[in-house]
């Protein structure tokens, strides 16, 4: 009988849907944190997990452990080389938040453009006259570069172009593989792309380096326009001060930091052309209750054995 540790807070429809099928037990913790989790994971054979880090040590301890699934996409806080040693698979909930995530980076776009922190304080605190100052713009006929043209980013473009805007997108990978069809061209690279884009919006995972710092940065139009809801740490968040500051950047909107939540001296909180949110792009009520589903249904298609390998990131080993 396997044995599951869920970890963090789930949305009800995945505890439902475990309890609905035999053979199974489980432990859940609510608390998302590695140190509230790690003293039941001897007796776990699956792990489902949320944001919290998983790291080698505690995946020591995991003597009966057989997968983990993570309630999202995104794994930079688990230590996939260590799941690796073990031959344990790391399984991802795939499309499900892809269009919260897209719809997310939609409204950060609009609400840069048409600065919306401005506005909202201009009715709250005045000055009324603010309005006559003409600094909210328009998004029909800009261009959007997408870093990253996966799921999310398929989404955000095809909502672009309801908004008339023109899209490309900088994906090397996917231009390996077989560009797919479709009006969005690819950027040959991203020093062209930033050159060429009104507004960015990232959806790539973290690694290594930011991919925008001081230098790419500097490759941006005046007052463009950059958003990020894939990962802390893709915009080096001194650099984006700084060109937010000299008005290379005219507005940013961001879902994620560096460290979360930022620190209250963040430099990025004294700019009101920066809309700010706490890292919920995939979390709205139906991507919740879909990504509850998944993970937990992850796990049981793989005791299973019908779990689909697209859903596993380290199947390789």
């Amino acid at each position: 009988m396997p044995h599951l540790l869920i970890a963090g807070k789930l949305h009800p429809a995945g505890l439902a849907l475990l309890k609905a099928i035999d053979g199974y037990t489980y432990d859940y913790v609510e608390e998302v944190s590695e140190a509230s989790y790690a003293p039941l994971i001897g007796k776990a054979d699956a792990l489902v997990i949320r944001t919290q880090p998983l790291s080698s040590a505690t995946i020591d301890d995991a003597s009966r452990l057989k997968i983990v699934s993570r309630h999202g996409v995104g794994y930079d806080s688990v230590d996939v080389l260590a799941l690796n040693k073990r031959r344990i698979p790391l399984c991802i909930v795939g499309a499900v938040n892809s269009l919260s995530v897209a719809e997310h980076a939609m409204m950060l776009i609009l609400a840069c453009a048409k600065q919306a922190i401005r506005a909202d304080r201009a009715v709250r605190t005045g000055p009324w006259r603010w309005r006559n100052r003409l600094e909210a713009g328009e998004i029909s006929g800009k261009r959007l570069l997408i870093i990253g043209y996966g799921r999310s980013g398929r989404l955000l473009a095809k909502m672009a172009e309801g908004f008339r805007m023109e899209a490309r997108a900088f994906d090397p990978f996917l231009v390996e593989r077989g560009w797919p069809e479709g009006p969005v061209l690819p950027a040959t690279t991203l020093a062209d792309g930033l050159a060429w884009a009104d507004i960015v919006s990232v959806h790539v995972p973290k690694s290594g380096r930011p991919i925008l710092g001081e230098e790419e940065f500097a490759w941006l139009k005046p007052g463009a326009i950059v958003v990020n809801t894939a990962r802390g740490g893709i915009f080096d968040e001194a650099a984006l001060a700084t060109a937010l500051a000299n008005g290379r950047v005219a507005a940013a909107g961001l879902d994620v930091f560096d460290d979360e939540p930022p620190a209250k001296n963040h430099p990025l909180l004294a700019f009101d052309q920066v809309v700010l949110t706490p890292h919920i792009a995939g979390l709205t009520q139906q991507a919740a209750e879909r990504m509850a589903v998944s993970s937990v249904q992850n796990v049981v298609d793989f005791f299973e054995g019908r779990i689909d390998p697209d859903l596993i990131v380290n199947r390789d080993f």
